[in-house]
């Protein structure tokens, strides 16, 4: 399996779901890391670069939405898997948490059986998006085995959700994906977000590339174009 040799860090204030998700984690073939706070995971985070990790929202210190921001802003974890766990009635912060760079939430209480499949399928869909080809439009490529853009010849590094929105949009130059359809390919169908929340990252992603090439179509949705 392919995920065997993946590390995940989890993070949360609770002692049975630490152990909880790391018992089931780990007959998965993971190799797990845990913090009992915000601080110890930024920490921890620094110490063991995971492939993946699972933010309590509710953490001393410093909140799982602090958390991912502090180490998003950091190039080493622009691309790192992060997975929160909120409470059933905290959707603010569930949106929140998805704004500033989360991949997937997972509501508490917590059942073992889907916080694993969430896991290997995040992996799974992270696996495919490496195996894809780059796509060059104009003076722009797309790699997304090294999620890096360039633009003439200068790399950009843009957060993971960025570039799986943009990959998408630049896949079919010209034509105009439904705002519906963008939340289904790139937060998947079983995240609930606004649409908010795709204005902020397209507004992140012609912030960072510095051009023009993503148009707005009022009420439908978004189209790439130069």
């Amino acid at each position: 399996m392919e995920n065997k040799a993946k590390k995940v860090l989890i993070a949360d204030d609770e002692r049975d779901i630490l152990e909880i998700i790391s018992y089931n984690l780990s007959k998965e073939g993971y190799e797990l890391y845990t913090a009992k706070d915000g601080n110890e995971a930024i920490e921890k985070a620094k110490q063991i670069n995971p492939d993946l990790i699972i933010l309590d929202i509710m953490m001393p210190y410093k909140t799982g939405v602090e958390v991912c921001e502090i180490l998003r802003a950091q190039p080493a974890f622009q691309n790192t898997l992060i997975i929160f766990l909120t409470a059933l009635s905290d959707e603010a912060s569930q949106i929140k948490g998805l704004e500033t760079g989360a991949d997937d939430y997972v509501s508490k209480p917590i059942s073992p059986k889907v916080l694993v499949s969430r896991v290997n399928a995040i992996f799974r869909r992270l696996n495919k998006e490496e195996s894809g080809k780059a796509i060059t439009v104009g003076d722009i490529t797309i790699d997304p085995i090294r999620f890096v853009v360039s633009i003439n010849g200068n790399d950009v590094i843009l957060a993971k959700k960025e570039f799986e929105l943009l990959h998408l949009l630049a896949s079919r130059p010209g034509r105009v994906f439904l705002r519906n359809e963008i939340l289904s390919q790139v937060w998947g169908a079983d995240v609930i977000v606004g649409d908010r929340t795709i204005d902020v990252h397209i507004r992140k992603i012609r912030q960072k590339l510095g051009i023009d090439c993503i148009t707005t179509v009022k009420g439908v949705g978004y189209k790439f174009e130069l």
